[in-house]
């Protein structure tokens, strides 16, 4: 039926049809940028600059420049102004290329920028409607500018090396907590103004590889400085400042009362001697109460099995996944210890990491009135921990 009515078209509609296809296409854009014309921005660094900022932005750029030979070749440039908007539009005065950033997946702040105030930086990503809420957020040691310009040991581009850093092995490894653009604005305009970023540090390896330009014979070639980047520390915010850094530990921590952790490692001890466990099932949570005064149930229930012994052990030692009581007693303790310096920093730095104002705000307006500015100061840890082993 179908072929039938085809053929009772006449052959010039057919002509006009096709007429008007190809007028349309040579003719209009379709709304999109000359990609000759446009900086497709992959990653932004951001530093204060006196009064101002300075913002290093990552650009893709084709295949085949002289920085590399496959994979994603990138461009880093530096422009400053008073805000960073002016920096954008300083950097397409300079290029001449319409930044765009929809294709943008990172943005990390550097120490000055996160310590003065975040969301003074972060207020243009909120504002453009092209900005994705997925992009993830992080700060950084030093100058961001630095870090984004550096050299990956292991990618093309060092947003790219980075990003790696927040997959979802990693998540569940406990090793790193990421965050968005979109989230951690959330936690900053609720009600405990507060929030947490990703630590960057950027560790420096002695590569081979020689500066374009080197003598291939080792005589006087210099060479590339590389880099690998880490992403364990986790940088707390109180009413959008950087106010302290978490280490490994209480940041693996934190991943286990958030339930996030299902392929993690850590280490107890049997007697004297250091032994491994991995984390099989985790649930974790922080409950707050308010009968009898402010306190905060931090509890957390894993599974876990015998990973690796810092000694030689017989062979069925080695056939057996049954964890001893003492290496599960020795577990418990350190992830008690653990989970009360975490929060004794948090609250030492005016961070309600937990989001307890949150709960009592949605719980009880009239008891966040009355609570608010000394909850965290007032409130009682109570910590339960337990660690079971698989069999």
């Amino acid at each position: 039926m179908q072929s039938r009515f085809l053929k009772t078209i006449p052959m010039k509609l057919y002509v006009l049809l096709a007429a008007v296809v190809i007028f349309a296409f040579f003719s209009n854009d379709f709304g999109l940028v000359d990609i000759q014309k446009t900086a497709i921005i992959l990653a932004v660094g951001i530093d204060r600059a006196g009064d101002g900022y300075s913002l290093t932005t990552q650009i893709a750029v084709p295949k085949g420049s002289d920085r590399t030979t496959g994979g994603t070749s990138s461009v880093e440039i530096e422009t400053k102004g008073a805000t960073v908007s002016d920096c954008l539009t300083e950097l397409e005065a300079v290029t001449g290329w319409v930044p765009k950033l929809v294709f943008c997946n990172l943005v990390v702040l550097g120490e000055d920028a996160a310590k003065e105030d975040a969301f003074a930086a972060l207020n243009y990503f909120l504002r453009n409607e092209y900005m994705p809420d997925s992009c993830l957020i992080a700060a950084c040691e030093g100058k961001a500018g630095e870090l984004i310009s550096s050299q990956s040991a292991i990618d093309d581009a060092s947003s790219l090396a980075i990003t790696k850093l927040f997959s979802d092995a990693s998540v569940k490894s406990g090793a790193t907590l990421p965050n968005s653009l979109k989230d951690f604005a959330i936690d900053h305009y609720g009600a405990s103004e507060s929030g947490y970023l990703p630590y960057l540090r950027a560790i420096r390896q002695e590569g081979e590889q020689q500066a374009a330009g080197g003598s291939q014979g080792g005589g006087g070639g210099e060479q590339t400085p590389q880099n690998i980047y880490t992403a364990q520390e986790t940088a707390l915010f109180s009413k959008g400042k950087l106010v302290d850094v978490l280490p490994p530990e209480q940041t693996f921590a934190l991943s286990l009362l958030q339930g996030n952790v299902f392929s993690g490692t850590f280490s107890a001890e049997e007697k004297g001697e250091p032994v491994t466990l991995t984390v099989l099932e985790d649930d974790g949570g922080a409950s707050l109460s308010m009968d009898g005064g402010p306190s905060v149930k931090l509890s957390l229930r894993v599974k876990v099995r015998l990973c690796c012994r810092g000694l030689a052990a017989p062979i069925e030692d080695v056939a057996s996944d049954v964890v001893p009581q003492e290496v599960l007693e020795s577990a418990e303790r350190v992830l008690s210890e653990s989970v009360g310096a975490l929060f004794e920093r948090s609250r030492a730095a005016g961070c309600d990491v937990f989001f307890l104002r949150r709960s009592l705000y949605r719980s009880s307006l009239r008891r966040y009135a009355e609570w608010k500015d000394d909850l965290l100061p007032a409130i009682v840890p109570h910590i339960e921990t337990k660690v079971v082993s698989m069999h």
